[in-house]
């Protein structure tokens, strides 16, 4: 059974009230004060404004590994030369390159596990069928893939990320936030061909897994089930969505926002979007505010998506959240510590965790108003 109601301990930090509108479909209240621009100052160019600069070190077993991730993408792509890393996992590495006078970034997949396997291939097809039906908003160009080794090079888009952070600790700018929320809204009316894309995530099998967990109560599970059963009845149609759309895959310039990683695209229920969103925006209630009454003004059905939507992003965000707090504590390499006053990654992912929790907590509240109307 998996403990997702297990205590939690954090630093304690002042008491963030909850303004009106901060729940998941309440009217918004007064937005919350500026945030300073500490954080912000630390940003960083995205994709496509960081200077090509440094070498890249292919000595030793992880020059090993570069090595191969770059002969399988120069097999594809034979005029790529490489320049930097810009991220390597365990999972994956981003290197920059340049292909004649274009700026490339190539993604090799380095665990060919049957998930991460899918989802690569998922995001191939879906650039590949950009070349033909083109989204609403600006995407990386395709300049080769390979399904098979999962292996895709594209254009390196120039602008700046909107967040370096999965949950950004500080209110983004409005200016961002509606960068953010006019491209996920123009996504989510695009209608392509239904064939190109799939249903990325199976609802009744969710919800029973995340029950069958220990992240939804009885309670949880029957609420839900009740909404997904109505929206069935009242044949809400499928709706678009990047499938993934946080802040860090986000890239903001002039000539408009760039939108990253396709790998979850597909038809949701209305609101998968909004939904991850208003997940990661915890500390900008006035933006919750406004993806809530988005959600209402579509009508019930949407607002009931939405809400469902909701309640399976925040288990999974919890479920992510108590990983990297296990992970943390399990840590026994020395860490530097942080500077004066700066909180540790596993304090950070602590606070996080709380106030998942607190979400998931107004989340079900709202679920439970919905049903109790029926």
């Amino acid at each position: 059974m998996y403990a997702a109601t297990s205590s939690v301990s954090a630093p304690v930090r002042p008491h963030r009230t909850l303004q009106a509108g901060g729940g998941p479909y309440l009217e918004p209240g007064r937005p919350a004060a500026p945030a300073q621009a500490a954080v912000r100052a630390r940003r960083i160019p995205g994709t496509g404004a960081q200077p090509l600069s440094g070498r890249i070190d292919l000595s030793g077993p992880q020059g090993a590994q570069l090595r191969a991730a770059l002969a399988s993408v120069q097999r594809i792509c034979p005029e790529f030369a490489p320049v930097q890393v810009l991220r390597r996992s365990g999972r994956s590495v981003l290197l920059v390159g340049t292909t004649g006078r274009m700026t490339a970034v190539a993604k090799v997949l380095l665990d060919h596990s049957p998930e991460w396997r899918e989802r690569y291939r998922h995001e191939i097809a879906a650039y590949r069928a950009f070349v033909r039906h083109r989204p609403p908003v600006r995407v990386p160009r395709l300049i080769a893939a390979d399904p098979e080794n999962c292996v895709l090079v594209v254009e390196r888009m120039a602008g700046r990320v909107a967040a370096l952070q999965r949950h950004p600790v500080e209110a983004p700018p409005r200016a961002d936030v509606r960068a953010a929320l006019g491209a996920v809204c123009r996504v989510n009316q695009w209608r392509p061909p239904a064939e190109l894309f799939g249903h990325p995530l199976d609802y009744t099998r969710r919800i029973a897994r995340d029950h069958q967990l220990g992240l939804l109560t009885d309670r949880d599970f029957g609420d839900l089930q009740k909404l997904l059963h109505g929206l069935k009845l009242s044949g809400t149609p499928w709706q678009f969505n990047h499938g993934d759309a946080l802040l860090s895959n986000l890239l903001l310039s002039p000539a408009g926002p760039v939108m990253l990683d396709w790998e979850h695209a597909g038809w949701y229920l209305p609101g998968y979007d909004l939904a991850t969103l208003w997940t990661v925006l915890g500390d900008a209630p006035a933006a919750r505010g406004q993806i809530s009454r988005l959600a209402q003004q579509q009508g019930s059905a949407v607002r009931d998506a939405f809400l469902v939507n909701l309640m399976l992003i925040l288990t999974r965000e919890i479920r992510m959240a108590e990983t990297a707090v296990q992970r943390s504590m399990q840590a026994t390499t020395p860490v530097q510590s942080p500077p004066a006053g700066a909180l540790s990654s596993g304090e950070e992912q602590r606070l996080l965790l709380r106030r998942l929790h607190d979400d998931c907590g107004m989340a079900r509240r709202a679920v439970r108003a919905v049903v109790g109307t029926r």
